[in-house]
């Protein structure tokens, strides 16, 4: 069963200017309120906020609907009591839709004004609530999900949304799976004046890069920072932690004990399985900090039981396999109590955490050679003869020099999945026919290039605020955490950190190529120093050899597979390999794409089981 939505409705102006045009009674609509939720309804209006999920507030001609935990200046001392809609409402009549602007901290908002004939809507810096949009004449509609936006019909499933998915293994906004409904960016504000829609930024990063401050000047700055968010999303008592063991989470449970005064609640994940279980890292920040701290091990039947869950709960397609862990910590925390969660997402994109950072650091360095020397003696050395390729340092040179030529952001997808086992290998010439095949390189490249960093991680770290956190992580936790029930709260994205970070010199998030180098130093003595130095990791899912070795798991995955195959999208013989040949020899690597159509499968058999490229 698909999630429920936290709000939808639509506005008419044709309707409404009809009713007003016959004398009809101003404003025109009545509120309702029951144990689901208020609704504002009236000709040309309707809007349903559900109870726990979002808010509305009425005032004369303006109706406001909000979701999230917006703090706004503008709305003075009334903000500690108000309801969010309230909230909205006042900063609106005070500074009119520049309040958008003032607006710090996770929300989606639409405001429909009738004297200005005008409909405003706009989400958060990254997106962390949703809001879509689809208009047809003088009708927008909206909901926070694609699949609830309220348009008369049936919705069309757009193929280049697929195309998309099967990509990014996601639908980056403000493509949706349904054709014509679109999310609105991270950090956008949308404007529909009853003919035209518009959409712009309503927040940018501003990279300070020139300024210089050590380590320790900034560190108590820091820590303050970090104590002050995570005390603002442990407000409520029933409050908890995901922790992973590594630096952002342990970070984030460490100052939820700190700023309650209690041992933090905290909630693991672990997999028996070789090299994707770190739950000893857990346990030792988990001890560090005196938590009452919680273990789940996932097994194949959770990912069993889990996958037709997920793969149902969300708006579209999704395929970022660690939303299964995600929901069994959720749900294991629920199960305690716990009504909100804390997660760490956001500390390796604001502070320079991620491996591909310092990896492409290093291919940045051949673009610092004088253009002479790379034209006219590197190149041709290394596109030599095969005998000189043949020696193995020349081999080596020649495989660095092929991936610095290709610029950024190009190189990111280097060994993106789709593009190494080959688009015309895994997908339909009938599909490929309806599809735009560069428009996912050329939707990243426009996102790079509108970068106004300077730096190449700064660059590298705005890119990644689109597609790793606003387009990929953050509805993966708010989705998993939503299925079982519980909150989440995203601290380490506070407006507050995102500004600091703003202004950090990009030498301190990449010291060379030594990864968060200031987020590190300046928890040194907070952190234990073995969760300082450990790798990377976080909740992966061992999909591929679960399959390899359960076989009720392979059993459910090659009958999604057999299903998909009637839809035209996925060549049969690709799909026959995959189960019979790929699997077996590299399950780690062929199960992520079995995973991901394994998802998409799901999807479409509960939205649109008829669904067939044709």
């Amino acid at each position: 069963m698909s999630g429920l939505p936290k709000f939808a409705g639509f506005v008419d102006f044709t309707e409404i200017h009809a009713f007003r045009a016959h004398g009809g009674p101003a404003p025109g609509w009545r509120v309702e309120q029951d144990d689901a939720g208020k609704h504002v309804v009236g000709p040309g209006i309707e809007i349903r906020a559900a109870c726990g999920g979002a808010d509305v507030a009425v005032e004369g001609d303006c109706i406001v609907l909000a979701s999230g935990a917006p703090r706004i200046d503008a709305s003075g001392d009334r903000e500690q009591a108000a309801s969010p809609a309230s909230i909205w409402l006042h900063a609106y009549r005070k500074r009119g839709a520049e309040c958008v602007g003032d607006a710090r901290g996770p929300f989606a908002v639409v405001i429909v004004d009738l004297r200005t004939g005008a409909v405003i809507g706009a989400v958060d810096r990254f997106s962390i609530c949703s809001l879509c949009h689809a208009t047809k004449g003088s009708r927008l509609a909206f909901s926070d999900r694609a699949d609830a936006v309220p348009l008369p019909g049936a919705r069309e499933i757009d193929p280049q949304a697929i195309f998309d998915y099967l990509y990014f293994h996601v639908i980056p906004a403000p493509r949706t799976i349904f054709r014509g409904v679109r999310r609105l960016e991270k950090g956008h504000v949308l404007s529909f004046d009853g003919e035209r829609t518009a959409t712009r930024a309503h927040w940018a990063p501003r990279f300070v890069e020139a300024g210089s401050a050590s380590v320790q000047a900034l560190r108590d700055e820091f820590r303050g920072l970090v104590r002050d968010a995570v005390a603002r999303e442990a407000s409520d008592a029933a409050v908890g932690s995901f922790l992973s063991g590594g630096t952002d989470s342990s970070t984030v449970a460490g100052m939820l004990g700190a700023v309650t005064g209690r041992p933090p609640k905290t909630y693991s994940i672990g997999f028996d399985a070789q090299g994707y279980d770190e739950m000893d890292y857990a346990r030792l920040a988990a001890k560090h900090f005196g938590a009452d701290h919680h273990e789940h091990y996932v097994t194949p039947d959770d990912v069993m039981r889990g996958i037709p869950l997920l793969a149902t709960h969300y708006d579209q397609p999704f395929g970022n396999s660690s939303a299964v862990p995600a929901y069994y910590c959720a749900l294991m925390a629920r199960g305690d109590g716990v009504q909100r969660l804390l997660a760490g997402d956001g500390g390796d994109e604001l502070f320079g955490g991620n491996s591909r950072y310092a990896k492409q650091r290093v291919f940045g360095a051949y673009e610092a050679l004088p253009e002479p020397l790379r034209r006219r003696i590197v190149e041709p050395l290394v596109d030599g003869a095969p005998a000189i390729r043949s020696v193995p340092l020349v081999r080596k040179a020649a495989s660095y020099v092929q991936q610095a030529r290709v610029p950024m952001p190009d190189r990111l997808q280097t060994y993106n999945l789709l593009e190494r086992l080959g688009v015309d290998e895994v997908l339909t010439p009938h599909f490929l026919a309806r599809v735009d095949m560069g428009e996912p390189l050329a939707q990243q490249q426009r996102v790079y290039r509108a970068s106004t960093a300077r730096t190449l991680v700064n660059r590298m770290l705005e890119y990644d605020w689109k597609y790793t956190l606003a387009d990929n992580d953050l509805p993966k936790v708010c989705g998993a955490t939503g299925l079982a029930g519980v909150a989440v709260g995203f601290p380490l994205l506070a407006d507050e950190i995102v500004d600091f970070s703003l202004r950090l010199p990009p030498k301190l998030k990449l010291k060379g190529l030594k990864l968060r180098y200031f987020f590190k130093e300046a928890l040194r003595g907070f952190l234990p120093d073995a969760i300082l130095a450990k790798k990377k990791h976080g909740f992966g899912l061992p999909f591929g050899v679960w399959l390899a070795r359960h076989p009720p798991l392979r059993d459910l995955a090659l009958e999604s597979l057999g299903r998909l195959r009637e839809r035209n999208v996925v060549r049969d013989d690709f799909l026959a390999s995959l189960g019979a040949e790929r699997l077996r020899e590299q399950p780690g690597y062929y199960g992520e794409m079995v995973w991901i159509l394994v998802m998409l499968e799901h999807w479409l058999e509960s939205r649109v089981p008829g669904f067939v490229v044709r």
